[in-house]
């Protein structure tokens, strides 16, 4: 089959089965181009259960089709590849939050979304790195916190609200390798830019405190951050410090502008594994389900709910 054809055929299906399909910012182009929704993981996952849909084809990584489930519990979550995984999500289990929570009887748990059902079971807060600071300032002050699993963006929490925050050492390795920035040698590369910078990047504390010294367009957002910087931005010129499947979104909210990417190595291989034939053969035969046992849901929705409750 063309691709014409396997994208017509998606859309019948789609149409036949009252489906609806998410895309990931770091999904394919082509990818993004048949979703009805394209954004960050949380965003989608409450976009999901807005809609009136029988089935969610989730073009993203394995936590995020956990996460609609779990927001969803009567609808059927469809993953187009199980073997998308998330290098972050795998860097912290439930066993071990739960020692951690041990040996720090007192803390409150504020977990990145980008966790899975088990280890959001185990958490008091979840957050986004839209969010996070948000969340963390609505703990009271006397409250030592445990931040995981993303350590970039927990010493950028703790950085931005000076609180008493344990910080997990877990990383996603596409932004890892990000690593850290020449940022006087960029910016005179690209003069005119303004520098996006994702709080999950290994340079992000250093754009945090390079930003504050001097009047410089380096800017620090989640990746919907982005979307309404680019947005309403007068510049045209941006330099994009995370994954690159972000870039396609962007050339076609702003066509005139210029977009380059940090490091042409921040691929996301997990995100790439969802393919036009896959979300077929996902809406055709209605594989692979998604979905977390109730009692493990209703455990993992109540810190997704306080978060809500407080953004």
């Amino acid at each position: 089959m063309t691709n014409k054809e396997i994208v017509d055929e998606i859309y019948r299906l789609k149409k036949e089965k009252n489906a609806v399909i998410l895309a990931h910012n770091y999904e394919l182009p082509e990818i993004q181009d048949i979703a009805d929704f394209v954004g960050d993981s949380l965003g989608l996952s409450q976009q999901a259960a807005k809609v009136d849909a029988d089935v969610i084809v989730f073009c993203g990584v394995h936590f995020m089709a956990e996460t609609a489930s779990i927001i969803s519990p009567n609808k059927k979550v469809l993953i187009p590849d199980l073997n998308a995984g998330c290098s972050l999500a795998d860097s912290m289990t439930a066993d071990e939050l739960r020692k951690w929570k041990s040996a720090n009887p007192n803390a409150v748990v504020v977990s990145y979304v980008n966790t899975t059902a088990e280890v959001k079971a185990e958490t008091d807060y979840c957050c986004t790195s839209s969010n996070a600071v948000k969340i963390v300032e609505s703990i009271p002050q006397d409250k030592q916190i445990l931040f995981g699993p993303d350590k970039f963006l927990g010493r950028y929490v703790k950085s931005m609200t000076g609180r008493d925050i344990k910080i997990w050492d877990g990383a996603c390795h596409v932004h890892e390798k990000i690593g850290e920035i020449d940022f006087d040698k960029k910016m005179e590369e690209f003069p005119n830019s303004d520098f996006l910078v994702h709080p999950e990047c290994g340079c992000s504390t250093s754009c945090m405190l390079k930003s504050e010294v001097f009047d410089c367009n380096i800017k620090i957002y989640s990746t919907e951050g982005m979307i309404e910087h680019v947005k309403n931005s007068d510049n045209n010129e941006f330099v994009i410090a995370t994954e690159v499947g972000i870039l396609h979104r962007l050339k076609k909210l702003r066509p005139d502008g210029k977009f380059v990417p940090m490091s042409e190595n921040s691929v996301c291989e997990y995100m790439k594994m969802i393919t036009l034939e896959k979300v077929l053969d996902a809406l055709k035969y209605e594989q692979f389900v998604v979905k977390v046992p109730e009692e493990l849901a209703k455990k993992a929705r109540i810190p997704i709910e306080r978060m809500l409750e407080i953004i």
